[in-house]
């Protein structure tokens, strides 16, 4: 067999291996499920309770509250009396409303509500003195 047949044989070979390769790929990623654009692997993934005007007490009570979705509680509520629950979750990127507290004017983000003192306030030894030693 001469070298040139030997590289062709080579070349097919590598090409029908990516094309196989290229192939499979496409199917793993066509057998994910989809999305819908949702983090739902967010550590802060929450959910919030959307309900009819038919819907129970309890689901009334829970109006506007957010929680992590993997403490919300489990649909048709307990308490639940209704023939047909309609109510559903609401999905959020993050439990967080947008209302926070943290100033831009003051170093780490803190509230000034605690005060700032000039000298030490801690009174007494330091009892990790000798731990610099060891």
């Amino acid at each position: 067999m001469s070298l040139t047949t030997m590289a062709l044989i080579l070349v097919f070979l590598v090409a029908i291996w990516w094309l196989m390769r290229s192939r499979r790929a496409t199917l793993l990623e066509e057998s994910k499920p989809a999305r819908r654009g949702r983090n739902l692997d967010s550590a802060f993934h929450a959910v919030s309770i959307k309900f009819t005007s038919d819907a129970c007490d309890g689901a009334k009570a829970m109006a506007g509250r957010r929680f992590l979705a993997s403490a919300a509680p489990r649909m048709p509520l307990p308490e639940c009396k209704v023939a047909v629950c309609n109510c559903r979750f609401s999905h959020f990127d993050d439990r967080r409303t947008g209302k926070d507290r943290r100033s831009p004017f003051v170093p780490g983000g803190g509230s000034s509500g605690t005060g700032s003192y000039e000298q030490e306030q801690r009174h007494g030894s330091n009892r990790r003195h000798d731990d610099d030693i060891r």
